[in-house]
């Protein structure tokens, strides 16, 4: 029986067995992450090696430099996930790994590194949808929360607002038309000659000023959960030109403080809605600004006037870590399908599955 045959069986089995013991990778862009999780929430070890001192000089993260310090690193980081978990590499049922969206070569160090130590223990690689991880953070964190939930997915690379309808199935409402909102913190932060990475710098100065700046007005779109951030980036950063070759000096902390309310604002107001016209009152957040303070205060203050629970993932759960891919490998074996395809290539566009967006109906 060749190894994908085995493989199918051996996933068929995994979905009855009791204690599921997941190790996961995580390599898509500067942070390597190997974790070790029993049934997609009990968290035995989660050991992440961040590039961030490195990719500081560059101000952001250069790929190649990437790529290359995940192979130096990703031996360490998996011998020691491994004894802080204090198991044996026998024991693991499962390894998932994040195959896209990233940076292809950083994408390419842990998918080839997982696929060699599945193939080695003879046991399920389970491909995981670094958007997907980014959600079963939160299972992680709270044992209560159980799909149907709406999930604002911000980060880097990606805005949307979902409908969390399963564990592996997700309703596409709205997203980003351009730049992510993550990607735009970066932006008005170089402008603004702050420290990278940028967004916990504006988050961190946003505290110390006032929301006077208007920037730009608010757009209407077709689809009313769609959201656009390259126009109110290219108007911070107008602003600052604009002051700089006038001799006007501004206050830079009030910049970050209108920033930081635009882009979030509508924001919260249209995941909100989501919710609303959805009838599900449960909203969670996912990605790495799911850590800014003034999206997870207001989030909360309004929802909690329209009776809505709101759900934060921790603030080491919030960045890229290998836990959260454990995790969803877990519910992918659980109550998913699992390609395991030993030739599995990395994706570095992989969208997120979803069903039609709302645009669509």
């Amino acid at each position: 029986m060749n190894y994908h045959s085995r493989m199918k069986e051996k996933v068929e089995k995994l979905k009855t067995k009791d204690k599921l013991v997941v190790l996961g990778i995580e390599s898509s862009c500067d942070e390597t992450g190997i974790a070790v999780v029993i049934d997609g929430q009990k968290v035995l070890s989660n050991v992440v090696s961040s590039q961030i001192p490195i990719h500081a000089e560059y101000g952001g993260v250069v790929p190649e430099i990437a790529s290359r310090n995940h192979i130096q690193n990703i031996d360490f980081v998996y011998e020691q996930a491994i004894l802080e978990a204090g198991i044996s590499k026998q024991d693991i049922d499962a390894v998932a790994v994040t195959y896209g969206p990233g940076l292809v070569g950083a994408l390419l160090v842990g998918l080839n590194f997982a696929k060699g130590l599945a193939y080695g223990l003879d046991i399920p690689l389970v491909p995981v949808n670094h958007i997907a991880g980014h959600i079963c953070a939160n299972f992680i964190d709270f044992n209560d929360l159980q799909p149907p939930f709406v999930c604002l997915i911000v980060s880097g690379g990606h805005t949307a607002i979902v409908l969390q309808q399963s564990y592996n199935i997700h309703k596409l409402y709205g997203s980003t038309l351009d730049d992510a909102v993550g990607e735009s913190f970066d932006k008005v932060a170089r402008i603004l000659g702050l420290k990278y990475p940028g967004g916990p710098q504006v988050d961190k100065l946003a505290k110390l000023g006032k929301n006077n700046i208007t920037f730009c007005k608010k757009h209407t779109f077709a689809n009313p959960y769609d959201v656009s951030y390259s126009g109110l980036k290219t108007a911070v950063i107008n602003y600052v030109h604009n002051c700089e070759q006038k001799g006007i000096e501004y206050n830079i902390n009030d910049v970050c403080a209108s920033f930081e309310s635009q882009a979030f604002d509508d924001l919260i107001q249209k995941t909100i809605d989501v919710s609303l016209s959805s009838g599900v009152k449960k909203i969670a957040l996912a990605g790495g600004v799911a850590a800014n303070s003034y999206l997870r205060e207001k989030m909360t203050e309004r929802a909690i006037k329209q009776g809505i629970k709101v759900y934060f993932p921790s603030m080491s759960l919030c960045g890229d870590n290998a836990a959260m891919i454990a995790s969803a490998g877990y519910y992918k074996i659980k109550y998913g399908n699992v390609d395991v395809d030993i030739a599995l290539n990395a994706q570095p566009t992989l969208p997120l599955d979803t069903t039609q967006s709302f645009i669509n109906q």
